[in-house]
């Protein structure tokens, strides 16, 4: 358990444990991703979405200042209401009508990809004695849609800080490698457009990555693999309660051996609040700037709640990771990439 999350499981010593007291924390990860969103403006960041800039600045806010304690009601604050709340707003982007719009074939080949990612990532991860919950919240990122994805599976599966920051540095970096490889891969084998935006869809980690990707493509690539990429955004919900429920037996049959009632596993209810949003999206009643909208609003909640994740991250236990679960994010990509490939050319 992290030092922000034990904050949070011990309550009532909390002090300030009020709006007031959630301001001052609030106010310092507010305040650096500000400073991140300033820090896209230069050169060659700007490939960098402003939540892992925030998280990054975190990590140095945390080494200059270390935790102080008026801080902490604040970054408990960021980690739980302001990330739920940014992944159920997270849904708003998505409509049934985009994902049914590709066709049976590309909906098996993306969600088979995703599928075979996610435990793929998971038994590989198991055989380089990776850390299971590190290796979920890399599968996870992987499949599913980047940082975003990382940080609502951690909601269930309460890894370190310095897990979930392994996944997000390496998901991110190796989806922007992915970004300018696979497009290339693509003009290089002949593919058409549309089979091309497809698998860049759904196999590209985050959203601004597909999109940045597929527009080398042109036009048509680049909305066949952002609908594609809704798919893998869409199943993000039934990802995150597959997790807990896994969660929930690997803790049920741990207590059952020793001979305790096993506690409660929270239901991580802003996965309905994510899934109710898909349904309000696709009825169409809610207008395109609006939309827009909340979703800069939730990239700006997630980029805050990074910070706060920064706070608590220990720059030596990431370092005491090695290369190991390196090699398995860049193996799960190669998986993801490889079988979608394959999925796509015969389904899509």
């Amino acid at each position: 358990m992290s030092q922000v999350d034990s904050v949070a499981a011990a309550r009532p010593q909390v002090p300030f444990a009020t709006i007031r007291g959630i301001l001052p924390g609030l106010a310092v990860c507010v305040g650096l991703t500000i400073l991140a969103v300033q820090l896209r403006r230069i050169p060659g960041v700007s490939a960098l979405s402003p939540a892992i800039i925030a998280i990054v600045l975190g990590i140095v806010a945390r080494q200059a200042i270390g935790l102080p304690e008026i801080l902490r009601p604040g970054m408990t604050f960021s980690l739980r209401t302001l990330l739920r709340t940014a992944v159920v707003l997270l849904g708003l982007q998505v409509t049934v009508g985009q994902i049914l719009s590709l066709g049976i074939g590309a909906l098996v080949s993306v969600t088979a990809g995703l599928v075979t990612c996610f435990f793929g990532t998971v038994w590989l991860g198991a055989r380089l004695g990776v850390d299971p919950k590190l290796a979920r919240l890399i599968g996870t990122g992987t499949g599913v849609c980047g940082a975003s994805a990382v940080v609502a599976a951690n909601s269930v599966t309460h890894g370190k800080d310095e897990d979930v920051t392994y996944a997000l540095v390496t998901v991110t970096i190796l989806g922007t490698i992915a970004m300018m490889v696979e497009p290339a891969v693509a003009i290089l084998l002949h593919l058409d457009t549309v089979h091309a935006g497809l698998w860049l869809g759904a196999s590209i980690h985050e959203v601004a990555q597909v999109v940045g990707g597929a527009t080398q493509l042109g036009p048509e690539a680049t909305g066949v693999a952002t609908i594609a990429k809704m798919i893998r955004v869409l199943l993000l919900a039934p990802m995150v309660l597959t997790m807990a429920a896994i969660e929930h037996r690997r803790r049920l049959k741990m207590h059952q051996t020793a001979g305790e009632t096993p506690p409660k596993v929270p239901v991580p209810w802003f996965a309905f609040g994510f899934l109710a949003l898909v349904g309000v999206s696709s009825l169409g009643v809610v207008p395109h700037d609006v939309v827009k909208q909340v979703g800069v609003a939730s990239s700006y909640m997630l980029a805050t709640a990074l910070a706060a994740m920064g706070f608590g991250v220990e720059v030596r236990a990431i370092k005491r990771k090695g290369l190991r679960p390196l090699i398995l994010a860049v193996s799960s990509w190669l998986l993801i990439a490889g079988v979608s490939f394959g999925l796509v050319s015969v389904l899509g």
